[in-house]
């Protein structure tokens, strides 16, 4: 087992420059507010959908999934990797797309030369060559965010805790594949042509999410598509290539942001505050924390309160 991945967002921003960064060229991400095929139709082409969702840490694994069936001969034909080390599932996931689509998409040449090397291996070399990639490693860390105080190499996942895991959907060979790292095998989802794929996968996840109780809300889904700024080139929509540059812009900035650590950044302001606190003279200080305090302990009731209607009314 490797070590040094750190936990990154699912986020379009996140996942499009972490491509971009790797070789990928004229593909993006999209996120999808609904399960609705027409919506994800739009965005054609769709090479894939990356799927987050709170895993069942409890739940023990198994050769027969409670959707489709385990295909054992695609690893020989597909590019599978098993999930050997924590917290990379999220670039995983995207790689088990991307390296599916060399032939419909430009992937460069470090991840080209990546899937060479390991095409003859079987998936649990393949998750391991991949854990030690230092390259893909180090682009993945690149978006994560600053965390001076915790080092996400010593978590390790409990049943009482929330874990959350990425798996991938994408059709191959004329055949659904849903493909995750934790299972022995890509799963098969039945017969899918690449124009049908909006329509085949949305009853798969649909199925997928009713597995949770009705007040299950955290989830995310991520469409892997072309830029969308090369659409607005060619139909000539000079409005939706402002769009998508700005967008793009927005997310660097964000991607900025999560990089920077802003410990410093809070130290000064509070210094500051409490400097000219005590500048304007005896007591003020006092005041202002004792204000404070009283503003926390209203809201900590205000919370309370509110708590016990929700629980009055579900009684």
């Amino acid at each position: 087992m490797s070590a040094g991945w750190n936990t990154i967002e699912s986020d379009a921003g996140v996942f499009t420059f972490l491509i971009d960064n790797l070789g990928v060229k004229d593909v993006q991400f999209e996120e999808l507010i609904a399960l609705d095929a027409g919506l994800l139709r739009q965005q054609s082409p769709v090479y894939g959908v990356i799927f987050l969702f709170k895993y069942p840490t409890g739940e023990k694994l198994s050769d027969t999934p409670r959707d489709g069936h385990v295909d054992f001969d695609a690893s020989e034909n597909l590019f599978f990797a098993a999930q050997t080390i924590h917290n990379a599932c999220g670039t995983q996931a995207l790689l088990s797309v991307l390296l599916n689509k060399e032939g419909e998409v430009e992937i460069g040449p470090q991840l080209k030369e990546f899937k060479e090397f390991t095409g003859a291996f079987p998936s649990e070399l393949r998750g391991e060559a991949l854990s030690n990639s230092e390259l893909i490693r180090d682009v993945h860390n690149s978006f994560a965010r600053s965390s001076p105080f915790v080092d996400e190499a010593q978590i390790l996942a409990s049943e009482e805790e929330d874990v959350y895991h990425f798996i991938a959907y994408t059709p191959i060979n004329g055949v659904l594949y849903e493909l995750d790292g934790l299972q022995p095998a890509p799963i098969s989802h039945g017969s899918c042509s690449f124009e049908e794929f909006p329509d085949r996968v949305i009853p798969v996840l649909q199925r997928r999410i009713e597995r949770y109780p009705a007040n299950e809300i955290r989830f995310n889904l991520l469409a892997m598509v072309r830029d969308l700024r090369i659409r607005a080139q060619e139909i000539g929509d000079q409005d939706m290539l402002y769009q998508e540059e700005q967008k793009r812009n927005a997310w660097q900035w964000e991607n900025a942001l999560r990089r920077h650590n802003f410990i410093g950044f809070i130290g000064e302001v509070l210094k500051g505050v409490t400097a000219s606190k005590l500048h304007q003279g005896d007591g003020i200080y006092d005041q202002w924390v004792e204000e404070a305090k009283s503003k926390t302990r209203a809201r900590i009731e205000e919370k309370r309160q509110v708590r016990g209607n929700d629980e009055q009314v579900e009684a």
